[in-house]
């Protein structure tokens, strides 16, 4: 398909260095991650990964099938036992032993996210500083779980709660963020001492694998395993499979769905991080300035491939124009271009030739249906698959711009006159993730924040995120959470047991 979104000139920041972002010799092996130790898949078909800011192939990854699956769960099954009786404390020490790895390596893992997603460095940077945190965080949380205290709660009986490892858990990790992504399973799987197969994404399997050389000899073999591959094959043989305990996806809806369906034949626990649409909630005694400045990251970090991006702005009509034009100005100060370009580059490509022909054709509809671009609308002339920084308005209601996730670097803006009409169409998505509400009415910002149906809302701020907090979505953005100590206990199954003491 050929959108016919308008081209944008002149926008893309290329490098001028021609040393290469990452050497291939330093490239993981494209392998399997099985038992500990890489190893060629049962198939002999392979995955080219593309750099989506040229447009040019890295290398090639084995494409794995069932028979790859069913080699790693064997031997996170083969690892469970003897992991899950680890103490908290032993866990622990890796968790913070992984951290520190990480950290020795946080350029090298940074370049190589940049390179398999086109991500700017100052965004690969923060996922890699993200991941490292993970794992310090959960190192701590794994030694501090708590629940109902033991006691007598039937006469002559004593209960105890224990808290136990789910067994082995099956993990499918998105494109957009593939090592932050996978740190956020990886980390409190391991805390709660489970064992893991993980499936990346086909399309950035890259840090993920390196993850798993860098860590290689600080888990005991058969406790973490990736094989690479496509969804329906992998993923879904993780989902049915009767010795995967639980599965966890991040990623689309229409995953969810598929993994949810697979996994209700053995009636297994499934974890599901999906979509979103975040709506911003500007109020007419907002802080304009404030709002649209910080749009300006929320809307447009990671070129928009965010899944709690601030994408669609209700704002009241008396300040419309005002934040409208606000908006613009900081949008259109955004630094769009390679991650070898400098520094200072704020927004990349999309993340493959096929989603950026799903964005661009999300903008010829928005604007067939009468939506206007007060900035960008298209794309950006040259090789890669950039797509320049895009404000709409006077979007009609109901638009498809403003119900559907489009996944890449578009705000929608719309007008309400009243906080109940804000409400109502605030929450008339399908998606429950994040929002945010802006105001400087104490009293409202409680009352608002309350009413909107997402797993996390802030007030006159938005995307902002703490390990400490958990990160979690309503209706169809899934449930389950990732983050904060609440991650520990889906990722465990608590036992009552109950011990008769009269004498």
């Amino acid at each position: 398909m050929t959108s016919t979104a308008a081209t944008i000139s002149g926008a893309v920041r290329r490098a001028t260095d021609a040393a290469p972002i990452f050497a291939v010799e330093q490239l993981p092996p494209a392998q399997h991650f099985i038992g500990g130790q890489f190893r060629p898949g049962a198939g002999s078909e392979t995955q080219p990964l593309e750099n989506p800011a040229t447009g040019e192939i890295i290398c090639e990854v084995a494409q794995g099938v069932a028979e790859d699956a069913d080699a790693a769960i064997a031997a996170a099954v083969a690892a469970k036992e003897a992991w899950g009786r680890t103490l908290p404390k032993q866990r622990s020490e890796i968790l913070l032993a992984i951290a520190d790895r990480l950290a020795e390596n946080a350029g090298e893992l940074a370049r190589l996210e940049a390179l398999n997603t086109g991500k700017p460095m100052m965004v690969a940077e923060d996922d890699i500083n993200g991941s490292i945190d993970t794992f310090r965080f959960m190192a701590g949380a794994a030694r501090s779980t708590t629940s109902i205290a033991a006691g007598e709660y039937a006469e002559d009986h004593l209960s105890v709660i224990l808290r136990e490892p789910l067994g082995v858990i099956g993990v499918v990790t998105p494109w957009n963020y593939p090592l932050l992504m996978a740190a956020w399973k990886i980390a409190p799987i391991l805390a709660a001492g489970n064992t893991i197969v993980l499936k990346p994404s086909e399309q950035t399997p890259l840090t993920t694998l390196k993850f798993a050389e860098l860590t290689a000899d600080l888990l005991p073999a058969g406790v973490f395993n990736v094989v690479t591959g496509l969804g329906p094959v992998i993923g879904q043989r993780l989902a049915e499979h009767p010795q995967v305990d639980m599965i966890a996806l991040t990623g689309s809806v229409n995953s969810g769905r598929a993994v949810a369906r697979a996994a209700a034949e053995t009636v297994k626990r499934v974890h599901l991080e999906l979509g979103g649409k975040a709506p911003l909630v500007i109020f007419d005694d907002a802080d304009l300035s404030a709002a649209a400045e910080s749009l300006r990251a929320a809307g447009y970090w990671n070129s928009g491939q965010e899944c709690g991006a601030g994408t669609r702005v209700l704002v009241h009509e008396s300040v419309a124009e005002q934040f409208t034009q606000l908006l613009v100005e900081q949008v259109g100060s955004l630094v769009v271009g390679e991650p070898t370009a400098g520094a200072d580059v704020e927004m990349g490509p999309m993340i493959s030739k096929a989603h950026y022909e799903r964005v661009l054709a999300h903008l010829d509809r928005a604007q067939a249906d009468g939506a206007k671009a007060a900035l960008g609308g298209g794309a950006l002339e040259g090789p890669g698959y950039f797509i320049a920084p895009t404000v709409l308005v006077d979007v009609p209601a109901g638009a498809a711009c403003a119900q559907e996730e489009i996944f890449g670097p578009v705000v929608t803006v719309e007008t309400f006159s009243t906080e109940d009409e804000a409400l109502t169409r605030a929450n008339e998505v399908p998606y429950g993730l994040a929002a945010s509400v802006w105001t400087r009415d104490a009293q409202r910002s409680h009352d608002v924040a309350s009413r909107l149906d997402a797993g996390t809302v802030w007030v006159n701020s938005h995307l902002v995120l703490a390990n400490e907090m958990p990160w979690a979505g309503f209706k169809g953005s899934g449930y389950g959470r990732d983050l904060s100590a609440y991650a520990l206990d889906d990722y465990s199954r608590t036992k009552h047991v109950m011990h008769n003491k009269a004498r």
